[in-house]
This record gives structure tokens, C-alpha cells and sequence, in this order.
């Protein structure tokens, strides 16, 4: 589910408490939250409306002018169901907040110490290579790198992925770079030579 910036802007300033999707079957969850670039939405209810349930109220809570402009935004249904998501404002996404930790404690060192060791059972040390290549190589594009790692794009990327689950790795229009956690995660690595 993915919203444009000024819907999120609104949504954070809660002039936005609605969306309207045409899904075959919901891509979120009522209790959930949802990332997106300026942080988490908490998805509220999610629930199957009739397009002739519609109101000009609810096109206005979804950001737009009027009922004929929130029809005229949805995608044709064919065999699709439309839901009527309420959206329960913005919080701060957790990873975006680790990424600025610098200090690691010992409890988080352990922590990822063991999730490293876990998930590089089949190849030793590869997920501190990823955390050493991206901060040797920032913006360096992720098919060099994966090619560089011995790894299909698509597995880099995920695997890159869940270094940004933790905190490590930031985003950028082209490749990615270290944030301050993921530099001290590698200084530590590189103390303790894993």
C-alpha cells in the first residue's frame, strides 16, 4: 500500500484518516503499521465498503476534493474488493531512530553478534562483508556490490534489507551507505575480527 508524499503529510497532521483501496484481498492489517518514508502509519479498521457506500465526507478524510475525484483515483474493480482503511496518524519508525545510535550497548552487540552468526550458518562472515563493502563502497550501485559479494541482486538487496531492519544501512537513490549504528557495528566487528 503505498501513499503519495502530501497524503503522509496530511495524514501526519491528521487531515487525512481514510484511504480507499481495491485489493482481491487486504495488503494490511486493522492493529498493524505501515513504513513509508516519513514514518509508521497505524492502520486502524479495514473493511470491505460498497462503492455506493461512498460519501463526500469520506473522500475529504481521504485527501481528496470531493467523491468524484476519490472514484476517479481508484483503480477499476473487476475482481477486486473495495476497503475502507482507517488511518490512525504517524509514528516514528524505530530503525530510522536506531540508525542515529552510535553507542552501542553490550546487550546490542550480543544481539547481533548471534543474529550475524544465525544467519551466516551457510557463509561464514558474509554479513559483515555486506556491512564492510557498503561502507567502503557508499552509493556504490547494489549490482556491483552483490557481484562483488558472489550473490544474485535480488538476495543482496533482501540481505541488505534486513541490515536496515536493524539499523545498520541507509537508502540512497543510488546504492546505500552506513548509518552511525551500522559504523560502530562495524568497528566492533572489525575489534573483534568476525
Amino acid at each position: 500500500m503505498l501513499f503519495r508524499q502530501a497524503i503522509l503529510e496530511a495524514v501526519a497532521r491528521g487531515e487525512v484518516t481514510l484511504a480507499f483501496r481495491r485489493w482481491q484481498r487486504p495488503t494490511v492489517k486493522a492493529g498493524t503499521g505501515l513504513r513509508t518514508a516519513i514514518g509508521v502509519v497505524r492502520i486502524g479498521a479495514v473493511e470491505p465498503i460498497d462503492e455506493r457506500d461512498l460519501t463526500d465526507a469520506d473522500a475529504r478524510a481521504a485527501g481528496f476534493a470531493d467523491l468524484a475525484a476519490l472514484l476517479a483515483d481508484l483503480r477499476s474493480g473487476g475482481d477486486r474488493t473495495l476497503y475502507r482503511i482507517v488511518l490512525d496518524g504517524i509514528e516514528l519508525d524505530q530503525r530510522i531512530a536506531q540508525r542515529g545510535e552510535a553507542e552501542l550497548s553490550e546487550a546490542d552487540w550480543h544481539d547481533l553478534a548471534a543474529r550475524f552468526a544465525r544467519w551466516d550458518k551457510t557463509k561464514p562472515g558474509y554479513f559483515p562483508s555486506i556491512l564492510s563493502a557498503i561502507g567502503a563502497h557508499p552509493g556504490l550501485p547494489a549490482a556491483q556490490l552483490a557481484q562483488a559479494a558472489g550473490v544474485e541482486k535480488l538476495k543482496f538487496k533482501q540481505d541488505v534489507r534486513r541490515l536496515k531492519e536493524l539499523g545498520l544501512t541507509e537508502s540512497l537513490e543510488i546504492g546505500y551507505r552506513l548509518s552511525p549504528r551500522g559504523e560502530a557495528v562495524l568497528e566492533k566487528l572489525r575489534e573483534h575480527r568476525l
